[in-house]
């Protein structure tokens, strides 16, 4: 487990699905304590209903999410070097992340997080898999900054 950053980026290909379920869930675990956003390779979806159910199931609220890509966290003057940490949670992302290490001091982790989009037939298989992309996150979460900061709503 590596020290707590004081903050970090989470991104995937559209930050419409694991990217901001990442983000509402480290607000979620640990309140204040570091400072978050996600982004996308490309921002051309808005936050996905489903990523918005399996969220809203626990507590986390993401309906008024707006999706944003890398670009354009750059063009509304969020530096990208300010994060310690950037959490890639697609591969795409992983190497968007990659090259902004050629510029800025970043450490970058890569989460291979299931990609529940496309998955299931029925409105509640894909419920199943988007909660499943979920657990997966908050698992690796947990695992990765330990447990959640105490005085945080659970």
């Amino acid at each position: 487990m590596g020290d707590f950053p004081q903050s970090v980026l989470f991104c995937c290909d559209h930050n419409a699905v694991r990217s901001p379920m990442a983000e509402g869930l480290m607000k979620q675990l640990y309140g204040q304590r570091a400072y978050v956003q996600s982004a996308g390779v490309k921002n051309d979806m808005e936050v996905d209903g489903f990523s918005v159910a399996v969220c809203q199931e626990i507590g986390v609220e993401l309906a008024r999410h707006r999706s944003r890509s890398f670009e354009e966290m750059q063009e509304w003057g969020d530096d990208l070097g300010q994060f310690d940490l950037v959490i890639a949670l697609s591969p795409a992302s992983q190497r968007q992340a990659l090259e902004l290490t050629r510029w800025h001091h970043l450490e970058v982790e890569y989460w291979p997080i299931l990609d529940p989009t496309g998955l299931g037939e029925t409105r509640e298989a894909k419920l199943a898999a988007y909660r499943q992309a979920r657990d997966q996150i908050r698992a690796r979460m947990i695992e990765r900054f330990g447990p959640p900061t105490e005085d945080v709503a659970s």
